[in-house]
């Protein structure tokens, strides 16, 4: 079983102004007996913040995977994707350009998205859009993968890996 951490971004959400149906949206479909949710929280559109609670959840070794949701678009307030880019140790630019092809045939708005993907220690980090629609649609692109992703991750050395 996978450990997941859900960080929500919104600061109207952090301040129980607005439900957090997204975060959601990513715990019932990352659930059991795959994936377990170990951590959740919901913090105001704060580069450091988030920057902070990615760093400190993939540092603990108590996450294996950490999905966010919201702070992606082109908006004065979005800066997700800055955030986890100052933090993880390796980009995994292969799942966000998948995500935006293939939601793009549902929306054409899929091409604004600047959701990014990447690694931090043994932790994979992706950053999704703020809908529970695009959550939906974006997870079902990577679901595939991800327990894959994540076994390599957890691999302690290379010479596990065939050849």
């Amino acid at each position: 079983m996978f450990r997941l951490a859900v960080l929500t971004i919104s600061t109207s959400g952090s301040q129980g102004q607005r439900e957090d149906t997204s975060g959601r949206a990513i715990q019932e479909l990352l659930a059991p007996p795959d994936y377990q949710a170990v951590r959740y929280e919901v913090v105001a559109d704060d580069k450091d913040i988030i920057a902070g609670r990615l760093s400190q959840w993939a540092d603990s070794g108590e996450v294996d995977l950490i999905v966010t949701t919201g702070g992606t678009g082109l908006g004065r307030y979005d800066i997700t994707p800055e955030a986890c880019l100052s933090v993880i140790d390796k980009e995994v630019p292969g799942l966000a350009e998948t995500m935006r092809a293939e939601t793009l045939k549902f929306t054409p708005m899929a091409m604004l998205s600047r959701s990014v993907a990447g690694i931090r220690g043994h932790t994979l980090i992706i950053t999704l859009p703020g809908s529970t629609k695009g959550v939906q649609e974006c997870l079902e692109v990577v679901l595939p993968v991800l327990p894959h992703a994540l076994e390599l991750l957890q691999r302690e050395s290379v010479s596990d890996h065939p050849r």
